[in-house]
C-alpha cells in the first residue's frame, strides 16, 4: 500500500516537472530564435545579435520563472483558502458536511448502513475529514509547499537551455545571414525533437506534434525576419 502511494507521488511530481520543462523550453527555443532571425535581417553584426539575444534570454528566463512562481503561489493560496473554509464548515456546519460525506459514499455505491458507518469513522478525525473533503468534494490535491520555487527554477533553467540553441551559431560566424542559416537548421531540428518527445509523453501523435512545434517556430522566425526586412527597405 505504501509503495503505491509513493509511486503516485513521484508520478505527480514528474508531471509537474514535465509541464515546467515544456513551458520553458518551448518559449526558450522560439522567442530568441525569432529575435535572432529578425535582427539578422536588420543588422550587419553578429555581436549585436549575440548581446541582444543574451539580454532577451536573461530577461525571458526571469519573467517566465516569475510567472511559474506566481502560478505556484496562487495554487497554494487557493488550496489554503479552501482548506480554511472547510475547517470552518466542519466546525460550524457539521450536519451539512456529514450529509455531503454520506452523499459521496452513496454515489460510489455503498449501502446506507456503510454510508453511515464510513461517515462516522472519518468524522472522528477532523484533519483527515477535511483532507477527504478537499480531495473528493472540491477535487483539490494538496500542493507541494515548495512547488512555486521549483516551478520558477525549472521554467527559468529550461528557458535558458532552449534560448542558447538558436543563438549559438552566431558565436562562431561573422555574417548574420550565415548565422541565421545555421540557426534555422539547428533550431528547427531541436524543435522537431522537442516536439516529438513532448507529444509522445502527452499521448499525441509524435510526428504530427513534432511538425506542429517546428512549424510554429519557423513561422515566428520567418515573420520576424520579414518584418525586419520590410522596415529596412
Amino acid at each position: 500500500m505504501d509503495t503505491h502511494l509513493h509511486h503516485e507521488e513521484l508520478h505527480l511530481q514528474s508531471s509537474d516537472l514535465l509541464r515546467d520543462v515544456v513551458i520553458g523550453m518551448s518559449d526558450g527555443l522560439t522567442v530568441p530564435f525569432a529575435l535572432a532571425a529578425g535582427l539578422s535581417g536588420a543588422v550587419d553584426s553578429t555581436s549585436i545579435i549575440v548581446i541582444a539575444g543574451i539580454a532577451e534570454v536573461a530577461a525571458g528566463s526571469i519573467a517566465m520563472g516569475l510567472g511559474g512562481y506566481l502560478a505556484g503561489k496562487t495554487e497554494q493560496d487557493h488550496y489554503n483558502s479552501e482548506q480554511k473554509r472547510e475547517y470552518d464548515e466542519v466546525a460550524n456546519l457539521r450536519h451539512r458536511e456529514i450529509e455531503e460525506t454520506k452523499e459521496f459514499f452513496a454515489n460510489i455505491g455503498l449501502s446506507e448502513d456503510l454510508q453511515n458507518r464510513a461517515t462516522e469513522e472519518i468524522a472522528q478525525d477532523t484533519d483527515k475529514w477535511v483532507d477527504f473533503m478537499m480531495k473528493y468534494e472540491l477535487g483539490l490535491e494538496k500542493p507541494d509547499p515548495k512547488r512555486a520555487t521549483k516551478s520558477a527554477l525549472n521554467i527559468g533553467i529550461s528557458y535558458v537551455i532552449g534560448g542558447v540553441v538558436p543563438l549559438s551559431p552566431y558565436f562562431f560566424v561573422d555574417s548574420p545571414i550565415t548565422g541565421l542559416k545555421i540557426s534555422v537548421v539547428v533550431t528547427l531540428l531541436c524543435l522537431f525533437v522537442f516536439g516529438w518527445f513532448k507529444s509522445k509523453m502527452t499521448g499525441v501523435n509524435p510526428f504530427m506534434g513534432a511538425v506542429r512545434v517546428m512549424l510554429i517556430g519557423a513561422m515566428a522566425a520567418g515573420a520576424a525576419f520579414g518584418v525586419a526586412k520590410l522596415f529596412e527597405m
